[in-house]
């Protein structure tokens, strides 16, 4: 039986990277695909395009500077397509890859997808998570993050009571990192019984 493929996504600091973690733990294989364009952009095939595009300036010492790809992208609509152009079908590839050489015998395999549903990408999954929380609960991790230009960022994305709507399914991160592991342990138990799988045993409180 092939690994249910769940495609996670939720809003900025809603906590997906954290239910991507505590998935693995709970026995899924997972990926994220902002970590994969972390890679790409520190691939010399890309770093050298977007210096091409944008000037030595972006890359200062060999190294691509993020914060400085941002501040161009979230300003410029048309950079931020030719970026995407250059990035997706690369990302696009590395998931497809990373699908194909999962074991037989996995139960679920998590893909992190932010843009899921603004991409189109839900028919590609078997099942869609959404993770929200409270608005001011995600304004203030992402501030003590330090994420720079959340609005601009915010702005490309449907808000997540739309991500929701649009789900599958929805965990709440509004607590500990014990309570999101707990309700993503039921829901896998959920989805696996759904699929007469053998899921994970629920986390006990």
């Amino acid at each position: 039986m092939a690994p249910l493929l769940i495609g996670l996504t939720g809003g900025i600091a809603a906590g997906k990277s954290e239910a991507l973690a505590a998935l693995g733990r709970l026995g899924a294989e997972t990926i994220s695909s902002d970590a994969v364009v972390r890679e790409l952009l520190d691939s010399t095939e890309v770093r050298d395009r977007l210096v091409a595009r944008w000037g030595a300036q972006v890359a200062p010492g060999g190294a691509v500077d993020r914060n400085r790809i941002s501040e161009i992208v979230f300003k410029r609509p048309e950079e931020l397509a030719w970026l995407e152009a250059e990035l997706h079908p690369r990302v696009g590839k590395r998931i497809d890859a990373w699908r194909r050489s999962l074991d037989p015998t996995t139960r679920f395999g998590v893909v992190e997808v932010p843009l899921l549903f603004e991409a189109a990408m839900a028919d590609a999954f078997d099942a869609t998570v959404a993770v929200v929380a409270d608005e001011e609960v995600r304004r203030r991790r992402a501030e003590q993050r330090g994420h720079a230009l959340l609005d601009e960022r915010a702005a490309r994305q449907l808000d997540q009571d739309e991500k929701a709507a649009r789900a599958d399914h929805v965990v709440r991160n509004d607590g500990s990192l014990e309570d999101l592991e707990r309700e993503l342990s039921e829901l896998l138990a959920k989805l696996a019984s759904q699929e007469g799988r053998s899921g994970p045993e629920p986390v006990q409180s």
